[in-house]
């Protein structure tokens, strides 16, 4: 029963596919469709704006280091008694500068850690290029 009702079915579909004549769209539909597709994606399109601009940066590096030489180059602050609170010798004096201070690289080491660090460094600009130009189609 089930096979005769798939045949009946299959029969109906024939009959009525050939009564339905084809559909084809006007001349223009392909051109009108991607014209609205370029619309779609020019509005859509986020421009990119950092959280710090390049001015706020250029600043903030400039106040940085004019705050760095002023308490490299000002010999009044040893005297003035910032730091006479603070011991430093916590630091002179501890166990792990002492280790870090025995240990010896070879120069095989050393150039190894020296190509992998640059490396790195080449590699993150790199890659962060190759993400946002793809990214950005």
């Amino acid at each position: 029963m089930e096979a005769n009702s798939d045949k009946h079915i299959e029969n109906l579909v024939d009959r009525i596919m050939v009564e339905v004549s084809l559909d084809s769209p006007s001349s223009g539909f392909t051109s009108n469709v991607m014209s609205q597709v370029e619309n779609l994606t020019k509005q859509s399109s986020i421009e990119f704006q950092p959280l710090i601009s390049k001015r706020s940066w250029v600043l903030i590096t400039i106040s940085v280091m004019a705050l760095i030489a002023y308490f490299v180059f000002d010999a009044s602050l040893e005297s003035s008694g910032w730091f006479s609170g603070i011991d430093f010798s916590l630091v002179s004096t501890n166990q792990l500068t002492n280790i870090l201070s025995s240990l010896k690289l070879s120069k095989t080491t050393f150039y190894a850690i020296l190509v992998f660090s640059v490396m790195l460094f080449v590699q993150i600009p790199v890659l962060k290029y190759y993400f946002n130009k793809r990214l950005n189609y």
